[in-house]
């Protein structure tokens, strides 16, 4: 990467946003190409956007929060949709349920994104950290695995508001929100940690097609870096989704434990230092 910063100020205007695509330097293409591909072979594999990749990444090229995150939110799309198709393609989501998670996520999003001007950048990383703080503690795999057109007594509207939860994470802070809808879903709901995953990939595709309308609509974010990263990380997506059933759920749960905690130790040393003038 880069050592020299070029900040893009919440508020700048859409061409200046488009301005960060063409400071882009050969050596940050070089670590933004690999990278996008591990974010979507995570985002297939756990049911997350990959905002947790493309955040930090986007931060550590220069952008502010705000552009950083809505940026984060337009590559989320394509690469949880990468994972979503490959689901939807084998019929291993239940159609009431996803429906229900996926509108109530999409209108959630929408919603959530108009909040995210009116907050710090500090606010929203320390948000960040705090919810990864506590998935480490709570994400367990449940006993006993589901398996694809086994009816299970799903709760409407639990999965509600777990659409709910994918809202505000895609529209509040650029995240697909599967580090909280996945432990969710299992803990609380009992959904087996694979089909928790896969109605997760669906959410995250709404929430964040949602808010990227809100930050397109004001002209946050670039988009040309959101398009380049998600569609790379899309065809990894792709590859990973179709291998799902094959990974242990207890292996998906120390997964997801693992990258909870760097991500809230990385956010919360964020949220400090912008909190004390010193990013």
């Amino acid at each position: 990467m880069s050592g020299k910063s070029r900040p893009l100020p919440w508020g700048v205007g859409r061409q200046d946003a488009e301005l960060g695509m063409a400071h882009m330097e050969l050596s940050d293409l070089l670590v933004a190409v690999p990278l996008g591909l591990l974010a979507g072979a995570l985002a297939g594999l756990l049911g997350i956007g990959g905002g947790l990749i493309f955040a930090p990444l986007l931060l550590w090229m220069g952008l502010s929060p705000h552009q950083a995150l809505a940026t984060s939110t337009f590559a989320i799309v394509p690469t949880a949709l990468g994972g979503t198709v490959t689901h939807l393609r084998n019929r291993s989501i239940p159609g009431l349920q996803g429906a229900v998670i996926g509108l109530t996520a999409f209108v959630m999003g929408l919603f959530f994104s108009r909040l995210g001007r009116f907050a710090d950048g500090w606010h929203l990383l320390l948000l960040q950290s705090l919810m990864y703080l506590v998935l480490t503690f709570t994400i367990r795999a449940e006993d006993e695995d589901h398996h694809p057109g086994e009816s299970l007594p799903l709760p409407l509207l639990g999965l509600s508001a777990v659409g709910g939860v994918a809202g505000l994470a895609g529209g509040l802070l650029g995240l697909g929100g599967g580090l909280v809808m996945v432990p969710l879903m299992v803990r609380a709901f009992t959904v087996p940690i694979r089909l928790a995953i896969r109605f997760s990939s669906l959410a995250v595709v709404c929430s964040a097609s949602a808010a990227s309308l809100q930050f397109l609509a004001d002209g946050r974010g670039n988009g040309s870096m959101g398009l380049l990263l998600g569609c790379t990380a899309a065809i990894a997506a792709q590859w990973s989704a179709a291998r799902l059933d094959q990974v242990q759920p207890g292996t998906l749960a120390n997964l997801l434990r693992g990258l909870a905690l760097v991500l809230a130790l990385d956010s919360g040393r964020r949220a400090l230092q912008l909190a004390l003038g010193l990013g």
